[in-house]
């Protein structure tokens, strides 16, 4: 847990390779193991950005989403400006119980665009 809190929004294998330079030899296996179990329980987020690689992070419980930038992959929290989790209203168009809003934001980021323009 400390090598996700370390380095937020890392993939697995930068999870793996951390974890690895903290207590040596460690499976990749057993960090995908152990993140799917934290998860699991609550203590970690996944977040599964469409066409990149599974990101965790140890932000939990309060009402975030994210900025991943397009040409860099950098990830950032961004608050929710309108409430509560889950602060979308589609379970009282559609009659589902929401428990959970993951909204990803994309675009570019600033070091992103200043290179564009040199």
């Amino acid at each position: 847990m400390r090598a996700v809190a370390e380095r937020q929004h890392a993939t697995a294998d930068a999870i793996a390779e951390d974890v690895r330079a903290s207590i040596g030899t460690i499976s990749k296996q057993a960090v995908y193991d152990a993140l799917g179990m934290l998860v699991k329980r609550g203590l970690i987020r996944r977040i599964q950005p469409a066409g990149s690689p599974t990101l965790y992070e140890d932000r939990i419980g309060d009402n975030h989403h994210h900025l991943i930038c397009r040409s860099c992959g950098r990830t950032v929290d961004v608050d929710c400006a309108v409430g509560h989790a889950p602060c979308l209203t589609a379970e009282e168009e559609h009659g589902f119980r929401i428990d959970e809003a993951e909204v990803i934001y994309w675009g570019v980021c600033p070091e992103c665009l200043a290179a564009r323009e040199t």
